[in-house]
């Protein structure tokens, strides 16, 4: 080989051999469970302790919470004003493997006081499960591809409570989620029906409407637990 032309070419697969290689920078990943609902969901948000927080620990991943206190799947509420108080409204579209979410509480109590509530719990949801208000919302989470996780509604200890009197609704609309979730694929149902012990006051801040920071941690104990046993990638 001529030297003149060995010199030039060498050279620079030399120095090519001596540059490190260099790895594509790290993707990191959006947060891949949505938390939506009222006030349950909420409650201690600003503090870091709401529920999706204590989801987002215990599974060791981020969590975007739309959650809004307040919010109803029928309307906004007067003393707010805000139509992005409608729970349908707090989602957004996107690709989510979760969807947590929680509604109706506020419907049935600031709606018909949690009495002569038929019509209104039929808006909500029918009683085999398939048709109203949060089925409608249900599809169209589903429609996105997601997993929708819907969580219970939270009963009072049985005592010094504005909304003892909402109890044998809670229970029929438990009710009636459970036969929606038991009916229609790719949705799940978490009933918090006996988190509260009769008399213990532990579970509800000082309005007794609201979960306490321990309420909030146990429903979410509970959630983040139902997640894990159904889907072990997380």
């Amino acid at each position: 080989m001529n030297k003149r032309f060995f010199a030039p070419i060498v050279l620079p697969l030399f120095l090519m051999s001596c540059v490190q290689p260099t790895s594509a920078p790290e993707v990191t990943r959006g947060p891949r469970i949505l938390a939506m609902g009222d006030s349950m969901m909420a409650a201690h948000k600003v503090s870091g302790r709401a529920v999706a927080d204590h989801v987002a620990r215990a599974l060791n991943e981020p969590i975007k919470d739309h959650s809004m206190i307040g919010a109803s799947m029928s309307y906004a509420l007067p003393i707010t004003g805000a139509m992005g108080l409608n729970i349908s409204k707090q989602f957004r579209g996107g690709r989510w493997d979760w969807i947590v979410l929680n509604g109706g509480g506020n419907d049935l109590w600031l709606g018909c006081g949690c009495h002569s509530c038929d019509n209104k719990m039929e808006k909500l949801i029918s009683a085999d499960g398939r048709i109203g208000k949060i089925p409608s919302l249900v599809a169209r989470l589903r429609g996105s591809g997601a997993q929708v996780l819907w969580v219970g509604y939270l009963r009072s200890p049985g005592r010094g409570s504005p909304i003892e009197g909402c109890r044998e609704e809670g229970d029929e609309l438990e009710r009636r989620l459970a036969t929606m979730a038991e009916t229609t694929y790719g949705v799940h149902f978490v009933s918090i029906a006996d988190l509260v012990p009769f008399g213990d006051r532990s579970y509800h801040g000082i309005d007794m409407i609201h979960p306490s920071l321990k309420g909030s941690a146990e429903i979410g104990r509970r959630v983040s637990d139902y997640i894990r046993a159904v889907d072990p990638t997380r």
